[in-house]
């Protein structure tokens, strides 16, 4: 099914109460409400010990089975969620602000935020499965000790144990390589704007390299550099999601769609649109009839 239809009303209320109250983790029963804007500021991750799920990320579908590990930095990409019946998975909310204080100091930080975009997903080891196991058992023991003295401190470091552990597994999945400082400073700038919303409106590159200071030569050599892919990549990765939400929306004509996302006409959406999914708007909004 597609959550969102036929929700608990008090498990998706408890959910949202708690996000107001800013907790650092949240454990959820269930990922009953997970494309609701209210978790748009929250990494979600799943770690599934039985059955199966897929999702849509980017109009790209992912199948997360047992000792898979996924990791979603920006929920408001996530669409098309579906889950088996004996689906069973550790999923935690962590909040942006707490997930700032659990980067690593060096810069493979950024790096394995823009990777996960491409791919959420982390095939485990044998090991890397019982690790992840006993860093999940202990967090979900601790986390309701907040009569801790120490309890702030205790919840970030135990946090810091488990993420770093998966910024190890992912590294080593990657073949990490060493990016230039420079270049990490102006992709984490960029992808930061991206997330703010602007590629709605904003798809050229000398946008993004104006509010970066830099040229957009040098804005599309750094994330070259960085990730393998140009700033255009990145805009259109990120486009692909709005432009679909839209179209998915039936009471909206494509002359309306383009007025709202800027472009000068509806013929050059569809242009876009045949450029990002290989279809017209008319083509891509019956394939989901």
């Amino acid at each position: 099914m597609f959550f969102g239809v036929n929700l608990s009303q008090s498990v998706e209320n408890r959910l949202l109460c708690t996000m107001k109250d800013t907790a650092p983790i949240i454990f959820a029963d269930n990922l009953a409400g997970i494309t609701r804007p209210e978790h748009a500021d929250a990494t979600l991750h799943i770690f599934c010990h039985r059955g199966d799920m897929s999702l849509a990320l980017h109009e790209q579908r992912y199948d997360i089975v047992a000792r898979d590990y996924a990791i979603l930095p920006n929920l408001s990409l996530v669409s098309q969620v579906v889950v088996s019946a004996d689906f069973r998975a550790d999923i935690m909310y962590l909040s942006d602000n707490f997930i700032r204080h659990l980067l690593p100091h060096n810069n493979y930080g950024i790096f394995g935020h823009v990777s996960l975009l491409q791919n959420p997903v982390m095939q485990l080891t044998e090991a890397d499965y019982r690790h992840c196991c006993e860093d999940v058992a202990l967090i979900r023991r601790r986390l309701p000790l907040t009569s801790h003295l120490f309890y702030e401190e205790m919840v970030e470091h135990l946090a810091m144990v488990h993420v770093l552990n998966l910024y190890d597994i992912h590294a080593r999945q990657m073949q990490r390589r060493d990016i230039p400082k420079r270049a990490t400073e102006i992709l984490q700038r960029f992808i930061a704007l991206l997330d703010e919303g602007h590629y709605v409106r904003h798809r050229d590159i000398p946008f993004y390299a104006d509010r970066l200071c830099i040229t957009p030569h040098y804005l599309t050599d750094a994330c070259k550099v960085a990730t393998g892919q140009p700033a255009s990549y990145w805009i259109d990765l990120y486009m692909q999601t709005e432009v679909a939400r839209q179209l998915r929306d039936k009471s909206l004509s494509f002359a309306a769609i383009a007025d709202r996302m800027g472009f000068s006409s509806p013929s050059y959406f569809t242009r876009y649109v045949q450029k990002l999914f290989g279809l017209s708007p008319s083509a891509f909004r019956n394939r989901f009839r």
